[in-house]
This record gives structure tokens, sequence and C-alpha cells, in this order.
């Protein structure tokens, strides 16, 4: 987890922005040159809103993104992480974690109803920005008809990933409510670490082994970290 420190508000004094210069204002020079032109900082300090009596919410925005280091480090943070940085509170928290979350989802849109797999990189596409700054483990099934779209994915299961987490039942009763002709089973490894686990491979086998006796066949399992991903069909494990 990502420790913070306290923003000593003495230790900085800044003019109010509306006592800046209207060129030097984020808001103003978003309006006049638009967004590319602000630096990380600037477009914070605008979903940031405000600051406080003794910082502006630029510099506010400046704290942060030198206590993350950068802003997917400040993207993986978690609502207490954010409410509890000096300056921020619950209402600026919740602006930023909606402002992240609408990056991630926008990082995974695909232009279609029904998007196809056809390789682990279009899994990786789709779902990578989703998942790839979770801290806990999230196991999903992807179910897909008979030309590889996809009808929708369902969470499995939530926490440190093992068999008994991960039931067959439960992974085949979606497939068979949603008359599935194929799945992938998805999930992310909060580590970073790419390489599988041994239940990784003991639930993929488990499953594999269970898809054949329901007629539905496991095409692959996508291990999502970080910014990389592993695919167990690739591995041989499928």
């Amino acid at each position: 987890m990502l420790q913070h420190k306290k923003i000593a508000e003495t230790a900085t004094y800044h003019t109010k922005i509306t006592d800046w210069s209207v060129d030097e204002r984020p808001r103003e020079k978003l309006e006049k040159h638009g967004a590319s032109t602000l630096s990380e900082a600037e477009l914070l300090a605008i979903l940031i809103g405000s600051g406080t009596r003794k910082i502006t919410a630029v510099d506010l925005a400046q704290a942060l993104m030198r206590q993350f280091g950068s802003l997917a480090n400040l993207a993986k943070c978690n609502y207490r992480e954010l409410s509890q940085f000096k300056g921020i509170g619950k209402v600026k928290a919740i602006k930023l974690m909606t402002a992240f979350e609408i990056a991630r989802r926008l990082q995974s849109f695909v232009d279609e109803k029904k998007p196809k797999i056809t390789s682990p990189e279009d899994v990786a596409r789709q779902y990578g920005p989703l998942l790839r700054d979770l801290k806990k483990e999230i196991f999903k099934v992807i179910l897909l008809d008979g030309a590889n779209q996809v009808i929708r994915d369902v969470t499995i299961s939530e926490g440190t990933l093992t068999s008994s987490l991960v039931h067959p039942r439960e992974v085949f009763k979606a497939a068979l409510d949603e008359h599935a002709a194929a799945v992938i089973l998805l999930h992310n490894h909060p580590s970073g670490q790419t390489d599988p686990s041994a239940d990784d491979i003991s639930i993929t086998r488990q499953l594999e082994q269970a898809g054949k006796i329901m007629g539905i066949p496991v095409r692959d399992h996508i291990i999502v970290a970080g910014r990389g991903y592993t695919s167990m069909a690739q591995l041989g494990y499928l």
C-alpha cells in the first residue's frame, strides 16, 4: 500500500488562483489553449477545484504528484488513501476516483456492441485497464458466442485466488445461463508478477476438464499483471 505524508499547510503560502494573471489560471488556459497545454498538476487542480486557506489547488495537485510520483500511481489509490491526504478530503477524493475510473473505462472501450475476441491481446487490451490497478485479485469469466463475440463477463470471486473460491459450478452456471459456446478465464495479479502461480495452473486445469465435460471449452486463461499479461494457452497449459 502506498504511504503518504500529511501536507504541512503552514510550510507554504501562495496567493489565490483568482489573484493570478488570467493566462496562468488552469481553467482559463484550458478554455483558451486546450486541455493538452496543461500540465498534469494543472489538470488535477481543475478536478480538485479548490485548495485550502494556505495552499492553492495547483500546489495541492503538485504535492500529490510529488508524493505518489505519477498519475498512474495516484490512480491506484483507494478512497481511504486519497481522502486522508491533507487538503483532499471526501468530496475531492470521490472526484479523483471518478475521473480515474472514467479513464480506465475509456482505455478498455471497444467500439462494438459485441466485441470479438481473436487473441490474448484482444483480452488484455479490453480488460487490462480495468484490472491492472486493483489491489485485490478479481477472477472473471468471459462468455463467448459461437463467433467468439463477447456476450458478457461475470465476476466469480474477489480475493486471494484458490480452487475453493473458483468453483466450476459458478463458472459454468454463468456460461449455461447465457448459452455460451466457450469461455475465457481472466484474473489479475496485484503484485505485477506475470508468472502463473501453482494455484493458477491448478485452477486452469480443473476448469478445462470441467469445460470438456460440459461441452463448453475454455479457450484461454489470461493473467493481467501491471502493464503486461500472460496467456495460459500460449504457455501450453490449455
